[in-house]
């Protein structure tokens, strides 16, 4: 549901912003919101599990996250969308920390990438859902109804949830950060919000440049704050630990970049190369294709050739297939475009499988909360945080051409730099020891 949404949104951003009277690239607010929502509360997502139990938490979280798209689809003004796409992320930031929790206590460490495949499998069939079926009500219907998708699948997780998932709470939960709880919300929303709105008219920009001056602030007053204190909310001491340290600062670089595509492409498709809606969607989800096909093979991959060595090479064919996105032009054939962007999902699938995974590799069962409120927190602030820079790269791209309205050459310069960022996150990865991860790419 949540990978649908996301989809469903990118896809139809450019009828949304005619209808909402904006231009197409200040829709990056409503994906801001959305992620500042996640950071603000995955922080807390560990700690609200084991004090509450993982059903009850699954369960309000996706009702949270139903009545935000209830709030989408009535929105008649960019505010009030952007404040639904925060709701959504309340709603969000408990959903998949907490799946990602069940599936850690329930399953040994050497099924732990097979799990974590059944897990992501399901998901997956979102973003090849998700753009066709968007781009064909925004097309053919009204990209409202798109939010309306999420109330029965709501309905029945809910269900499904109070059947089959326990109640399960992680021991002591102990008292909660709530220092750490009000820095660490006000640094990363002000900081993402103020990065947002850079280039945009909605404020000034003597704001701007305070909000996110005062965002920076906020985030350094946490990091004195989590070094003092014993229990932290977001532990940064975990980040001693090699193969967790890898994962979070390698994987949120190739974040930056991968987390542009659901924005980038489709309005490069639509904007730049007059695609409709629909072929705009028929062509995004080939993305997901490609991801699908290397989950069934991302075992043996690993098995054979180890987690640092794909890491490695792999962030770096990630990175060219992105960036290769920007060269698309009127006269690209469908058929190659479809392939490019197979390739765009079938290496980053691999690379987050890896990073998903060794995240856990050497992580104590008794640490399991914290390392997931901070690996996921970071994780989902990367992706928003590539949806800032490419929109901010975009901008600048168009305004020195000359254009008052996106042409597809201004694509090119944010596909670079998003195809620049997953191969930043190789100097990391580098650093790995070779038999990194051995334990969990064993075939069993």
């Amino acid at each position: 549901m949540e990978n649908i949404d996301a989809t469903v949104i990118t896809t139809s951003l450019p009828a949304m912003a005619r209808d909402l009277h904006q231009d197409p690239i200040s829709l990056k607010m409503a994906l801001t919101a959305y992620v500042v929502g996640l950071g603000i509360f995955i922080p807390i997502c560990g700690w609200v599990s084991d004090r509450f139990g993982a059903r009850n938490v699954f369960r309000t979280a996706i009702g949270i996250f139903m009545a935000g798209s209830l709030l989408c689809a009535v929105s008649f003004s960019l505010p009030t969308f952007v404040f639904a796409r925060f709701l959504q992320g309340v709603g969000g930031a408990m959903m998949v920390p907490v799946g990602r929790l069940v599936i850690f206590r329930a399953v040994p460490k050497h099924d732990l990438v097979k799990a974590i495949g059944y897990l992501t499998m399901p998901a997956l069939l979102g973003p090849v859902i998700g753009p066709p079926l968007g781009g064909a009500i925004t097309a053919y219907l009204h990209w409202r109804w798109i939010f309306f998708i999420n109330i029965p699948v709501s309905l029945l997780g809910i269900y499904l949830a109070g059947k089959y998932i326990d109640n399960e709470r992680g021991g002591d939960a102990g008292r909660l950060d709530t220092l750490g709880f009000v820095l660490s919300a006000l640094g990363s929303g002000l900081l993402m919000l103020g990065l947002a709105m850079i280039g945009e008219h909605q404020v000034s920009d003597t704001v701007v440049i305070g909000m996110c001056a005062v965002g920076a602030l906020f985030v350094y007053a946490y990091w004195r704050h989590a070094n003092r204190v014993e229990a932290p909310l977001l532990d940064f001491r975990l980040m001693r630990i090699p193969t967790f340290h890898a994962s979070v600062v390698g994987g949120s670089l190739f974040r930056i970049g991968l987390g542009a595509v659901p924005f980038l492409l489709p309005l490069a498709l639509q904007e730049g190369l007059h695609m409709d809606p629909f072929e705009s969607g028929m062509i995004t989800c080939a993305s997901a294709f490609g991801a699908i096909f290397m989950k069934a093979i991302a075992q043996r991959v690993l098995a054979r050739f180890g987690f640092r060595q794909v890491l490695i090479v792999n962030a770096g064919l990630a990175g060219l297939a992105l960036a290769s996105y920007g060269l698309f032009t009127h006269d690209t054939p469908v058929i190659v475009m479809l392939a490019v962007v197979a390739f765009g999902g079938f290496f980053p699938s691999l690379q987050f499988t890896c990073l998903n995974s060794i995240v856990y590799a050497d992580i104590a069962s008794e640490d399991a909360s914290r390392a997931t409120s901070l690996a996921s927190v970071v994780q989902q602030l990367s992706l928003g945080l590539g949806v800032t820079i490419s929109g901010m790269v975009l901008q600048a791209s168009s305004r020195l051409a000359g254009h008052d309205q996106l042409e597809a050459g201004d694509f090119l310069p944010a596909f670079l730099v998003i195809g620049l960022f997953s191969l930043l996150s190789i100097p990391v990865t580098r650093r790995l020891p070779a038999d990194a991860g051995t334990e969990l790419a064993r075939k069993h």
